[in-house]
């Protein structure tokens, strides 16, 4: 009898197993449209985890935050524009996402290049929508000779006047253009208002990116809530790279599902506390050795908003003039929010890109309608493009979280609407 119940058991588990290895076998392919035991997922450990680093970032004595040379850039697959598009682009020179180091040097008198500058839209458009913006451009006559190549400056958390310095930066380095694009606003108002709330002027970097990086510098400034925070940072990374060495090392399908399943439990968890030790409040510290300027006047939320939008407008004023006495033609673009649209969401994609939780709604709601008014400015000045609402009237979703950032098809309407304002434009390739 016992024999017997054991034999039975065992049966059990291998049917058990052979099933979960075909369901699982199953769900792979639908995933990815290979066979699992002839392809492999790649998965990529944190680098600075590896490297024994608490951070892939750095603090340029210009710039501000930024990341270090080699820092992977990844591309989910859902937002690679072409099947030969890589799924990571590391950090150059720099620390821009780029193939390239800079300055680069053109190797041909027919390569054209297209600098972009702004914050993370603009650093997901330099690896999304920009293959959308040089088909476009290559469509057009006027490039058909011409060999498009994108120098992205953009960078997560950037906002003028970065974008001006870091132009007048590449400019006196001898970096050339040959037209200069500039997408931004959100980070302008949505930043700006977060600095004036912890006491930073509007004119400094970002403080939700910047404090975290003062945070490693001098550690007085760690509360012990961030001190939690910052631990349970460490841990998740080391969870991550634990479970990307057992996916990469793993040949069965069912064991896998699981595996990826923790990785990308995992990897949420990581990216939640990071954003929560950002938006954590750090003590005050006069002996920081990054000296960060406070606010230089007394704002309120509106003022904070009506000034930042001001300087929005006068940095790319400034952009303009520099780059004109170069003759490099200069495109600013206002990028479009979820926040500020008269777009109608579909229940799923409103449930991921608008949320009364999020900390830059209030901001955006309230900033960009001074951006608008502001550009009335600008377009007496400089080739601007409102493109606020460019998603209007598109059916499939658009946006990707509940900030800024759009999806494969919101990035290429962006670039059909750039390449659209550049063409109708004079320009030197006319």
């Amino acid at each position: 009898m016992l024999r017997r119940t054991l034999a039975v058991v065992v049966v059990n588990i291998i049917v058990f197993c052979v099933l979960a290895e075909l369901l699982a076998l199953f769900l792979f392919y639908n995933d990815t449209g290979r066979l699992f035991y002839t392809y492999q997922k790649p998965y990529e450990p944190i680098a600075e985890t590896t490297q024994g680093r608490l951070t892939g970032d750095g603090l340029h004595p210009y710039f501000g935050p930024t990341h270090r040379p080699g820092h992977p850039f990844d591309v989910p697959e859902a937002l690679r524009a072409t099947a030969s598009a890589p799924a990571r682009v590391p950090t150059n020179n720099f620390g821009f996402a780029s193939p390239h180091n800079y300055p680069f040097i053109k190797t041909s008198p027919n390569q054209f290049v297209i600098g972009i500058f702004g914050g993370s839209v603009g650093a997901w458009f330099c690896q999304v929508g920009v293959y959308r913006l040089v088909e476009d451009l290559a469509a057009d006559a006027s490039f058909k000779t011409r060999e498009i190549v994108p120098l992205c400056l953009s960078h997560e958390g950037y906002k003028q006047p970065q974008q001006l310095l870091v132009l007048s930066y590449f400019l006196s380095i001898g970096q050339s253009f040959d037209v200069v694009l500039n997408i931004d606003g959100f980070n302008e108002v949505a930043l700006s208002s977060f600095n004036n709330q912890r006491g930073l002027d509007i004119s400094m970097p970002s403080a939700m990116h910047l404090d975290p990086l003062v945070n490693l510098v001098n550690q007085a400034t760690l509360t012990p809530e961030k001190l939690q925070s910052l631990a349970a940072i460490s841990q998740n990374k080391e969870r991550i790279n634990y479970l990307v060495g057992r996916l990469q090392r793993n040949r069965i399908a069912a064991i896998n599902f699981v595996l990826e399943r923790l990785h990308r439990s995992a990897t949420a968890s990581y990216q939640a506390e990071v954003a929560r030790f950002a938006a954590l409040p750090s003590n005050p510290s006069n002996a920081s050795l990054i000296l960060a300027t406070p606010s230089i006047t007394p704002r309120d939320d509106a003022q904070a908003l009506a000034d930042a939008a001001k300087s929005w407008s006068e940095a790319s004023a400034l952009m303009q003039t520099m780059l004109a006495a170069r003759g490099i033609p200069y495109f600013h673009v206002l990028q479009p929010n979820q926040y500020f649209t008269t777009r109608s969401f579909s229940a799923a994609e409103a449930k991921v890109a608008r949320s009364d939780a999020s900390p830059f709604r209030k901001s955006a709601e309230k900033g960009y309608p001074l951006l608008v008014t502001a550009s009335a400015g600008l377009k007496s000045r400089v080739n601007f493009l409102d493109a606020t609402g460019i998603f209007d009237r598109e059916p499939s979703p658009v946006y990707i979280d509940d900030c800024c950032h759009y999806t494969l098809r919101g990035n290429q309407l962006l670039a059909d609407a750039i390449a659209r304002q550049m063409l109708s434009a004079k320009g030197p390739w006319k």
